[in-house]
């Protein structure tokens, strides 16, 4: 454990290093944004925007700028998983554009250097609430989409564990509980993203699923995927077979895999799930929890495990929880250890300002004039609760959002977080 511990307090001194505030804003916004190559054909938005779509191009150059990716891409690389409020964002600003910020970019450099003859290495991402994890992990997918890797993604590992509607004992382990809605929800999502792979990977033995179903070796894995979709009792025995053909031949060298795991201290948290008999059911009892857990293991190659710690689905965990050792308890941090910890701060000052003029140039930010909040000027602003401030702005529309002081007022408010400057601009 002192091996563990003293990993995880020495990485992050050199990790953390570069995320401090910028102290000349306006002149290093203006540093970064003339190392851009600029066209006749640009528009007012390139300020904030780069033509750069493929995110293994990216490099410091575009940090604090969006990139924008196709609809129909964005349909096929991440099907589920984009943060809800994103997807609201899309709906409006008819775009889904992503910012590329620092620890996506960080992620990208240790990938393109990774010897994936080595057993996989384990990525933690992790930082306090709202600032911008699962978009930093979707960025990751987006990469590892573009460079054909075959993608593994858990969008919110906490839906796992909580609030499940159906629970039945397994036919294959009498001791493990199924989740056949679960499994044949990320069934259909993994087919989507995965769709040529399907065709290409190959079962390495016979799988019997009854009586009168069975898959043969050799056959196509898509075949297994349909298995569990069209008799949905199947899924999670499904799930664990894909999981494990895909785990056995990455290693051969035929394809590389990501396993991107958002909230994957969900796999060693505690459940809110109950037997019939009433009594707790441990995560380790439920059939995909165990196989997934095989995948984070790093005793197979040819791919990376990325993975995000989340205090919002978090359960039984104080809400100011965010470190690695904090979410994932003693037992997650072993099985995980050794990893990479990734922070994502808050927003940099030139994040905030990119972001700041993308609303501006989307219109999320419309009001130009409006009154102050009485008692709640910039000098006694700590008096007042955020959610007080954020009911105040939506109905009485008291934000100068347009202007310079009403741009100092949202950063000030939000405190440069990505989430909470998303709601303080929502209802303005």
């Amino acid at each position: 454990m002192l091996r563990s511990v003293k990993g995880f307090i020495c990485r992050p001194l050199k990790l953390d290093h570069g995320y401090a505030l910028h102290t000349a804003a306006k002149d290093c916004f203006s540093s970064v944004l003339s190392q851009d190559i600029q066209t006749p054909a640009e528009k007012p938005r390139a300020i904030f925007y780069t033509n750069e779509s493929d995110p293994a191009k990216h490099s410091e150059q575009h940090e604090g700028r969006y990139y924008s990716v196709p609809l129909e891409e964005l349909k096929a690389v991440l099907p589920h998983g984009l943060p809800y409020r994103f997807q609201q964002q899309i709906k409006t600003f008819k775009e889904a554009c992503v910012m590329v910020r620092k620890p996506a970019l960080e992620l990208f450099t240790y990938l393109k250097n990774t010897n994936f003859a080595h057993p996989v290495v384990r990525y933690v991402i992790y930082g306090e609430r709202g600032t911008g994890k699962t978009m930093t992990l979707c960025h990751v997918v987006h990469f590892c989409s573009r460079q054909g890797w075959l993608v593994l993604h858990i969008p919110d590992a906490h839906l796992w564990v909580k609030n499940c509607k159906e629970l039945m004992q397994s036919s294959y382990n009498k001791e493990r509980l199924d989740q056949p809605l679960q499994a044949s929800f990320w069934l259909r999502n993994f087919r989507t993203t995965n769709e040529r792979f399907l065709k290409e990977i190959k079962t390495q033995q016979k799988y019997v699923w009854g009586k009168r179903d069975s898959t043969e070796q050799g056959r196509p894995l898509g075949e297994v995927v349909e298995q569990g979709l069209t008799r949905v009792k199947n899924a999670s025995d499904v799930v664990g077979v894909v999981l494990k053909e895909i785990k056995q031949q990455s290693s051969l060298g035929s394809f590389r895999v990501l396993v991107a795991v958002d909230g994957v201290n969900a796999l060693w948290g505690r459940t809110t799930l109950k037997k019939e008999d009433k009594s707790p059911v441990s995560p380790e009892e439920l059939t995909l929890v165990h196989n997934l857990r095989k995948m984070m293991m790093n005793n197979w190659s040819n791919g990376a495990v990325v993975t995000t710690l989340s205090q919002t689905g978090s359960l039984f965990k104080p809400s100011s929880a965010h470190l690695p050792h904090e979410l994932l308890g003693k037992e997650g941090f072993d099985a995980l250890d050794p990893f990479v910890p990734i922070l994502v701060p808050n927003y940099t000052e030139l994040e905030f300002e990119s972001c700041y003029r993308y609303y501006l140039h989307c219109r999320w930010l419309q009001h130009e004039k409006g009154e102050s909040l009485p008692g709640c000027g910039l000098q006694s602003l700590f008096s007042c609760s955020f959610s007080t401030l954020l009911c105040s702005f939506s109905t009485r529309s008291s934000l100068s959002a347009r202007t310079e002081d009403g741009k100092e007022e949202l950063r000030f408010l939000s405190g440069s977080n990505p989430w909470q400057l998303e709601r303080l601009a929502a209802p303005l």
